[in-house]
């Protein structure tokens, strides 16, 4: 009965050992992660999340690559302690406006080169990155990074997942945006107030009106509280001062 008992632990560690490997590995990706939102037609800064795979080697450069079909005029990475950055700029096939001017090139990739510094065994690094104007055809862009080791060993992480598809063994990293924003947040909304057929609408003036009122009557009510509870200290005290006075009389 022990040597079965043993046997079931031993399997039940291997398997949760399997299991932890297993996880670890599939979230040790190079990936990209918003900070806040990330907004078709807006602007985001974005984190690019570089962890180290191996137990033997460090990471000493990341490139990140943009879709040409859906350039950015504007790639503004933040400096980082310990790694020389450099960007890339292309020609573009067909300008983009931007602000009421035409931008004929965009950035296609940006590199880091570790200067000082690298991403050892255990460890990772993160890179900012201010992005904009965000596409506003698109949820997602597909970032294709790739990984140099200082064994010379390169990761390519540029493999596209599939929506319903297992997860690719490289995927590319993925940003995903979010909705643009609605009318009333884009300064459209200073109508609202108005009805389809002209007229004005008079519900949110009732409000305002029920809301006032309300404000007054509680005004009120708390003033007549407080010259109540002003009238009872004094009677408080005002009958504090006669029982003292009747006592000593009293006493006399």
């Amino acid at each position: 009965m022990s040597t079965a008992l043993s046997r079931i632990a031993v399997a039940g560690g291997i398997a949760a050992s399997a299991v932890l490997l297993l996880s670890g590995t599939a979230f040790a990706h190079v990936s990209v992660q918003p900070q806040g939102e990330a907004a078709q037609g807006g602007y985001a800064t974005v984190n690019l999340k570089v962890p180290n795979e191996r137990d033997n080697a460090s990471t000493i450069k990341i490139e990140l690559s943009f879709p040409a079909d859906h350039p950015l005029a504007s790639v503004m990475p933040q400096p980082v302690p310990g790694w020389k950055v450099d960007v890339t700029r292309s020609k573009l096939a067909k300008p983009l406006e931007m602000h009421g001017e035409k931008i004929n090139e965009a950035v296609s990739k940006v590199t880091w080169t570790a200067d000082g510094s690298k991403i050892g065994p255990g460890q990772f690094q993160q890179f900012p990155i201010s992005l904009g104007r965000l596409p506003e055809d698109t949820d997602r862009l597909v970032l294709k990074a790739l990984q140099t080791y200082d064994n010379k060993e390169v990761v390519r992480w540029i493999e596209e997942p599939q929506d319903g598809a297992a997860e690719p063994d490289n995927p590319a990293p993925v940003l995903k945006l979010s909705a643009a924003a609605d009318a009333e947040h884009d300064g459209h909304g200073a109508s609202a107030d108005k009805k389809t057929d002209g007229k004005t609408d008079t519900t949110a003036d009732a409000k305002t009106e029920t809301a006032a009122e309300a404000k007054t009557e509680t005004s009120t009510t708390d003033t007549a509280a407080r010259v109540l509870g002003v009238v009872g200290i004094l009677l408080g005290i005002a009958g504090v001062a006669f029982g003292v006075l009747a006592g000593r009389r009293r006493s006399a």
